[in-house]
């Protein structure tokens, strides 16, 4: 070939598979300011004491608080609100309120109107963990899209929640490492069609990493996915993944005669 002759190159497309340059050293990415969904996920403890109250007053201050919560699951523009029972599941937490908005200032205006009720003097919050939704840096060969980011939860009549955070290890390892380990996590996942997995992101708003919900009607195969993930070379690098909690979907009037 002379030297003045010239080929033509055009790089071959292809989709990567991995984010390359997630800590924005060599891209520096300009800042993400879209809009994206918040989520709450807010537990509740009753104080026995409010079972030694007269019945009247009893099913007075549980109207009152389902009518605050009804007016704000029917208020729309963006808020989803979903609610779930844990009575009999675990001792530190009776039901939790799953709080989904564009805007974290709807979160404390609903507490604030939920503190005003007679309900809420025999109430405590043991948990609530903030977090939001984005896209994965990790993609999945099954669903190349990737997870979305915005979500309609509450599809499954149970609903498993954990806080989660991995080890400074994690981090250090090369993007293409982490990818083959996801995509491990991704294969030993798939046959589980039962189970949707709603993973949120805390990063510097809350004190864990991610906030992981699991939707399904299933648990004993949800059961049966979390024994299986244990295996995987991923799991090496999980430095906490608890409390984790059994939430039961069911309409707030008939979560709080659960409890009183």
């Amino acid at each position: 070939m002379s030297e003045k002759e010239t080929r033509d190159y055009k790089e071959k497309e292809t989709r990567r598979m991995v984010d390359l340059d997630p800590a924005g050293l060599v891209s520096r990415k300009a800042p993400d300011q879209a809009k994206r969904q918040f989520m709450n996920y807010a537990f509740f403890k009753l104080n026995p004491e409010f079972r030694r109250q007269s019945r009247e007053f009893i099913e007075a201050a549980k109207a009152e608080f389902a009518e605050v919560c009804e007016r704000w699951a029917a208020r729309g523009q963006g808020f989803i609100l979903r609610s779930y029972s844990l009575v009999g599941l675990r001792a530190d937490a009776d039901f939790m309120l799953w709080r989904i908005s564009f805007q974290v200032p709807d979160f404390q205006a609903m507490q604030r109107e939920l503190n005003r009720t007679a309900l809420a003097g025999y109430l405590s919050q043991p948990y609530s963990f903030l977090s939001m939704q984005k896209r994965s840096i990790y993609v999945d060969r099954f669903n190349p899209e990737g997870e979305g980011v915005q979500l309609l939860p509450g599809q499954g009549q149970y609903l498993f929640v954990y806080p989660f955070i991995k080890t400074r290890p994690w981090y250090d390892l090369s993007p293409q490492a982490r990818q083959g380990m996801m995509d491990e996590h991704i294969y030993v996942s798939a046959p589980f069609t039962g189970v949707t997995l709603n993973t949120s992101y805390s990063y510097g708003i809350d004190d864990q990493e991610f906030v992981v919900a699991f939707d399904s009607n299933y648990p004993q195969e949800f059961v049966d996915l979390v024994q299986r993930l244990r295996f995987t070379e991923a799991s090496q690098y999980t430095l906490r993944d608890t409390p984790m909690f059994t939430c039961v979907k069911k309409e707030l009037r008939e979560i709080l005669d659960d409890l009183a």
